[in-house]
């Protein structure tokens, strides 16, 4: 079973910026595609973004231009660098990692992201 740890979440005013980490302990950390998912209050989990384990990066439309996703495979570590950030980016953002072999997927515990003035 492998841990996937979240951090950098916090409370932000808007057009402020945060870095989320996530550092996992899965077996051969270039063979997953990792993504961050987020969850607002009364709303269903939702896909931020995603990197590929060849680079490529996907993001949701509301986040386009705003979020950068990247990965350091040295350090087991995916990032999410979100600028100009928005009342409704409140939520609190998960880390997922999915095997590209086998198809199985760890979640981390979340962390909270506030924007509010």
């Amino acid at each position: 079973q492998a841990q996937l740890v979240e951090s950098g979440g916090g409370l932000v005013q808007p057009g402020g910026s945060l870095r989320l980490s996530c550092v996992t302990s899965v077996s051969i950390f270039s063979l997953y595609h990792m993504g961050w998912y987020r969850q607002a209050p009364g709303k269903q989990r939702e896909l931020v973004a995603v990197i590929t384990t060849a680079g490529g990066t996907n993001y949701a439309e509301s986040v386009k231009g705003r979020f950068t996703i990247s990965r350091d495979n040295a350090k087991n570590t995916v990032y999410l660098q979100m600028n100009s950030l928005k009342s409704e980016d409140t939520a609190v953002y998960y880390c997922n990692a999915r095997a590209s072999n086998t198809g199985i997927t760890f979640w981390g515990q979340g962390t909270q992201v506030t924007i509010s003035s």
